[in-house]
């Protein structure tokens, strides 16, 4: 399939998206392929929270910065942070959800984060992940991953496709269960009421 099947029901691609999902079902990948092809920018919340040496980003100045890089009228935002979705799902469009299979999910970011540690690949801000981190330690993304598939995919449930909370009524929301995207459910705002 293609990236198209996450364009409106006229075939025209939204101009604010948020790609949410665990660690590791792939929301970087598809956000920078949707904001290339739709010619959006893709605001990265890991970005915007991780400072070098991977320390956090006081949450206050996150907050600014997620404000600042939401205001203008085209984006594709991937990240999970709650203390923006506020800011971020008001102003998006549509929400994709990466709601991939656990089995999928940890063997994306087992060979992610194995290729990230033999290459030294830079992931934001001058931070590198290395094996002793990704496989060793207890900050392993792969433990978090595994840790909390289960919690994100209830919570996305929740907020998604349970009684929608009134304020996320004008999202369009995609459901993707195959990273190809042969498996995507969608909901218009006004279908889902």
């Amino acid at each position: 399939m293609t990236l198209e099947t996450l364009y409106r029901a006229d075939g025209t691609p939204y101009d604010r998206y948020v790609v949410v999902g665990t660690s590791g079902s792939g929301k970087s990948t598809l956000a920078n392929r949707l904001a290339w092809q739709t010619s959006n920018r893709h605001v990265e919340l890991d970005r915007l929270h991780w400072l070098p040496g991977w320390q956090e980003r006081p949450w206050d100045a996150f907050c600014d910065d997620v404000e600042a890089a939401t205001r203008g009228e085209r984006w594709v935002v991937d990240g999970n942070y709650s203390v923006v979705r506020d800011v971020v799902w008001g102003r998006a469009e549509a929400v994709v959800w990466l709601d991939l299979p656990f089995t999928q999910v940890m063997s994306q970011i087992v060979a992610r984060t194995l290729r990230r540690g033999v290459t030294g690949e830079v992931v934001c801000n001058g931070n590198v992940e290395s094996l002793a981190r990704g496989f060793l330690s207890r900050e392993s993304i792969i433990l978090w991953a595994a840790k909390t598939w289960k919690k994100h995919h209830e919570r996305y449930e929740r907020l998604l496709m349970g009684p929608l909370d009134p304020a996320w009524g004008h999202l369009d929301v995609f459901r993707v269960r195959a990273g190809d995207l042969s498996d995507v459910e969608v909901w218009r705002g006004a279908d889902r009421f």
